[in-house]
Formats: structure tokens, C-alpha cells, sequence
């Protein structure tokens, strides 16, 4: 009996140290998560993978499918890219604006810019495939306005302008082409109107937004 209470005992003691080293929770066990501010409220967010159960489709349907799958794919992928050109294009605007008819001026303001932007998205749009860099082409004239042919020419001029379709051309990417959402870019639409309603883009825009103001900051 005594050596069944001391038995007891002992492992009672040793659940509670245990209990107690579990209880201690240091640096490391932290768990840090994405978030999203709305209106002045913070909530954190965590992106699971899609799964989705459904029937064998017949193979008709299921190349279909798997063609609409990949496009969502590279919608989600290019999208926060988009929103962030229009913001820049908006702030560029204001600032030539300022800057007024002074050529010398804006010149060096914009090349500026240029090496900024170049330094923050240089590499990762490098990596984008051709059929990303032409539905961001697409989505950079939905956000703004203007198709990325007239963007570049009241930015470096026509010459410029011409140079970069002639490129973009070459690889199926007709910088003069205006973003249709109701017929030929209708999906594309259908699937960012998606993404905008349950805020799948905006942790990674708003970590480009952190990215931008410290590339203007010189850090």
C-alpha cells in the first residue's frame, strides 16, 4: 500500500512539472498570422486550400474545368499587382501634375520611380509566366482606365511606347487591347468580383503597400 501512494505520489508530481513546463509558453511559440484591416477593425486571417468533393466529370467538362481552374489561378496570382499599378499611376499623376511642364523636372522624378518600382517588383514579375503578364496587362486597364499602350506613352513617350507593343506582340501581349468584362474578359471579371467579396487578395496588397512605402522611404 505504501509503495503504491508513493507511486501515486511521484507520478502526480511529475504530471504537474510537466504541466507547468507546458504552461510556459515562450518566443516560440508564437504563432503569427496574416492580417486585414477594415475600417479600423484588425482581423487575422489564415488562406486554407481550396477542396472541393464533387463527380468524375466527363472529359469534356473536366478540361473545362481544370482551363477555368488554371485561369483563377492566374487571376488570384496577378491581381494584387494590378491594384498596386493603379495606386502608384494614381500617385505618379499627381505628383507630374505638381511637377508641371518642367521636362528636366519630371524626367528625374520618373526615373526615380522607375528605380524604386524596379527594385521592389523587378524579380517577382520576372517570374510571372506569359499568360500571367497578359491577363495583368488586362487587369492593369480594368484598375485604371487606360490600356498599358497609352500608359507608357504619357510616361516615356511614344517611341517607347511603340518599342514595348512590338515586344509584347512577340509574345501575344497587345498592350493596346481594352479589358471587355462583359464578353471577352467575362471570366476574368466573374472571378475578381470573387476575390474582392471574400478579401482573398488584400493581405497580399497590403503587404505590397508596406513593401512600396519602404522603397520610397530609401530603406
Amino acid at each position: 500500500m505504501r509503495r503504491l501512494l508513493l507511486s501515486i505520489l511521484i507520478l502526480s508530481m511529475f504530471l504537474l512539472r510537466a504541466g507547468n513546463t507546458y504552461a510556459q509558453k515562450g518566443v516560440n511559440d508564437t504563432i503569427l498570422l496574416g492580417a486585414v484591416v477594415v475600417d479600423r477593425d484588425t482581423f487575422p486571417m489564415v488562406f486554407l486550400p481550396d477542396y472541393e468533393q464533387r463527380d468524375r466529370l466527363p472529359r469534356r467538362l473536366a478540361r473545362r474545368r481544370a482551363r477555368y481552374d488554371q485561369l483563377r489561378y492566374n487571376v488570384a496570382r496577378v491581381y494584387p499587382y494590378a491594384i498596386a499599378a493603379a495606386d502608384i499611376l494614381k500617385d505618379v499623376d499627381g505628383n507630374l501634375d505638381k511637377i508641371g511642364d518642367d521636362k528636366q523636372k519630371r524626367k528625374e522624378y520618373l526615373k526615380t520611380v522607375e528605380k524604386k518600382l524596379n527594385s521592389r517588383f523587378k524579380g517577382e514579375l520576372e517570374n510571372l509566366t506569359i499568360t500571367q503578364g497578359q491577363i495583368l496587362v488586362r487587369l492593369i486597364d480594368r484598375q485604371t482606365g487606360k490600356n498599358c499602350y497609352n500608359i507608357i506613352r504619357e510616361l516615356k513617350g511614344g517611341f517607347s511606347a511603340v518599342v514595348w507593343q512590338s515586344v509584347g506582340l512577340i509574345f501575344g501581349n497587345n498592350l493596346r487591347r481594352e479589358y471587355d468584362p462583359t464578353d471577352r474578359d467575362k471570366d476574368i471579371e466573374d472571378i475578381v468580383a470573387d476575390l474582392e467579396a471574400n478579401n482573398y487578395y488584400q493581405y497580399k496588397y497590403q503587404r505590397q503597400q508596406v513593401m512600396m512605402m519602404q522603397a520610397r522611404a530609401g530603406k
